[in-house]
């Protein structure tokens, strides 16, 4: 598994005064899906100690962390029935304790949450994003908002959208960092990177299973899901810690590409396409606050005219 490192943060443009927080060192693990259970944890395992060996506060794991990316077919043309498991009780929060008890750090992962319907069970759960400590507690759990609804990526069949209201744009402490857990198809909006910017964001998480397009095979997103992010990332002043998958499942293969980006764009640590890797890049927090303050985003909104953006299509 290839490590890669930035452990200077670079200098801040626009910085006036010494900072007032000291860095947060931050991980992610870029994997692929293994067959085998206990290799598959093995794998995952692997990238959280050697993050922790690098003094990693924080390790960032994929989307469906300990599953394969089932939605790759509609949940009726399944060929197997995929169980959404209890947030609480479940494998993955089981395996994201354990992991932050013994290395003594935060583990991020992501699951299949079973949660019912207003109805009753009717076969939906949630894609939840977890954040648990260094005593294994839960510290915070967000629900993805955004579902993707295209060839390969059917998560429609299988996810309902996260609840909107005070609930949707949770933030947790992670040292002097204030870290929200948005996933995946979350990333492509620029509403959510403002939402969680006006609440005080420092850092967004993004477990991602993102790859090639089965009815478009020549077309390669990676460059649009890199700039997208990192856009983003500038517009409100936040850092990106976003892990990709590798390997192909199904119709997919995964592009990896897994990377780090701070709030003036640039690209502290990024994965290779196709290979197992680990980032831990030093986060310079104060970095949100001199950009803000030479460009105040946030403070010159004219949410007043906004009304067309709530509007329903």
């Amino acid at each position: 598994m290839r490590l890669i490192t930035a452990l200077n943060p670079p200098a801040s443009p626009a910085r006036t005064r010494a900072p007032r927080r000291a860095a947060l060192r931050v991980a992610l693990v870029q994997q692929r899906w293994h067959a085998d259970p206990e290799q598959h944890r093995a794998g995952l395992l692997e990238g959280i100690r050697l993050a922790a060996e690098q003094g990693a506060v924080l390790v960032a794991l994929q989307e469906l962390t300990l599953s394969p990316y089932f939605a790759v077919l509609r949940q009726s043309d399944h060929p197997q029935a995929v169980e959404p498991e209890d947030l609480r009780t479940g494998p993955t929060f089981a395996f994201a304790a354990a992991a932050a008890r013994e290395h003594g750090l935060h583990v991020h992962a992501s699951l299949f949450e079973k949660a019912d319907g207003p109805d009753g069970p009717d076969g939906l759960g949630y894609n939840t994003a977890i954040l648990v400590a260094p005593d294994g507690t839960l510290v915070q759990r967000t629900r993805k908002l955004h579902i993707p609804v295209t060839e390969g990526y059917y998560e429609d069949t299988w996810f309902r959208q996260g609840p909107a209201g005070e609930d949707a744009f949770p933030l947790a402490a992670v040292g002097d960092a204030a870290v929200g857990l948005p996933t995946c198809w979350d990333q492509w909006f620029p509403e959510l990177a403002r939402a969680y910017s006006l609440a005080g964001a420092d850092v967004l998480v993004y477990p991602t299973a993102i790859g090639s397009e089965p009815g478009h095979p020549g077309f390669d997103t990676q460059p649009l899901w890199q700039q997208v992010i990192t856009g983003n990332a500038i517009a409100n002043a936040t850092f990106m810690v976003v892990p990709n998958r590798i390997g192909t499942e199904g119709e997919l293969t995964f592009y990896g590409s897994s990377f780090i980006v701070d709030p003036y764009g640039r690209v502290l640590a990024r994965a290779p396409r196709d290979e197992a890797a680990v980032l831990v890049a030093d986060l310079d927090l104060d970095q949100r606050h001199d950009w803000l303050e030479l460009f105040p985003f946030n403070t010159t909104r004219r949410p007043d005219a906004y009304a067309p953006l709530t509007a329903q299509r």
